[in-house]
């Protein structure tokens, strides 16, 4: 609706940490509409897959475009970069399940480095700086590229690489974990939605591997039925009134 009353309202959104991470998420719910479309409408379920890879690559663009107008410091790598370069892989997903294993494995493979870069240089800054507290949640996104590429590449029948991924997730989900008081410091707000999705996404990765995985998978997915439903009730709440848009510096259209 606000881009239907003014498109220029999609740049200024693109200049707020939460704006990007928003915009991001929007094309991303495409293409997890697609794959839980596969079984039912395959046909459906592939337009859906390739519309919204398009238009995440063009939010993608935008974003570049933004950012290359602002200053340094706006342009410095944040997890929430996961969200617009790499989420392309959950695309990927319903694509391997309805037999394109080529665009799938293609878009495995090119946004695998750019996640590697992303969780380096956010390793390398962690360890230089401590984020402000508001902005901790957004670390909880590191979790959700590993569990995608572990999900897309068991859909691809390469078993190793998803092990390794799924390992990956481990490594990142007890290093939350053990953080979560340091990461929850500055109480509720709209951005422990970065909580929500990548815990889904790692139990599903687990339940997907089976064997000595799924267990965990499955007490994983108990955990998000507690956890995702609250936080979206509480966001949902500051909805009226226009707290939420005050509350993460959405532009107004």
């Amino acid at each position: 609706a606000k881009v239907l009353r003014r498109f220029a309202v999609l740049a200024e959104d693109m200049r707020v940490l939460p704006g990007r991470a928003g915009l991001a998420a929007s094309t991303m719910t495409g293409m997890a509409a697609a794959g839980v479309l596969v079984p039912y409408a395959p046909r459906l379920a592939l337009f859906l897959a390739a519309a919204s890879l398009v238009a995440h690559g063009v939010m993608a663009l935008m974003l570049i475009a933004t950012l290359a107008r602002m200053p340094a410091e706006a342009r410095v790598i944040s997890p929430a970069m996961h969200l617009a370069f790499v989420a392309f892989i959950l695309g990927a997903l319903p694509l391997a399940q309805l037999g394109q294993t080529t665009a799938a494995t293609l878009i495995l493979w090119a946004t695998l480095p750019i996640a590697s870069v992303i969780w380096l240089v956010s390793l390398l800054q962690i360890l230089r700086s401590v984020p402000p507290a508001p902005l901790r949640p957004f670390m909880a996104i590191h979790l959700a590229p590993a569990a995608l590429f572990a999900l897309v590449a068991q859909a691809l029948d390469m078993q190793m690489l998803a092990q390794g991924f799924a390992a990956l997730g481990a490594v990142i989900f007890f290093a939350l974990l053990s953080s979560a008081r340091w990461l929850t410091a500055a109480g509720f707000s709209p951005l422990w939605g970065a909580f929500t999705f990548p815990l889904a996404a790692f139990a599903s990765a687990l339940i997907a591997l089976g064997g000595s995985w799924e267990l965990p998978g499955l007490v994983l997915l108990v955990l998000a039925l507690a956890i995702v439903p609250p936080i979206a009730w509480n966001v949902l709440k500051l909805w009226p009134g226009n707290r939420l848009a005050t509350k993460t510096n959405a532009a107004e259209a």
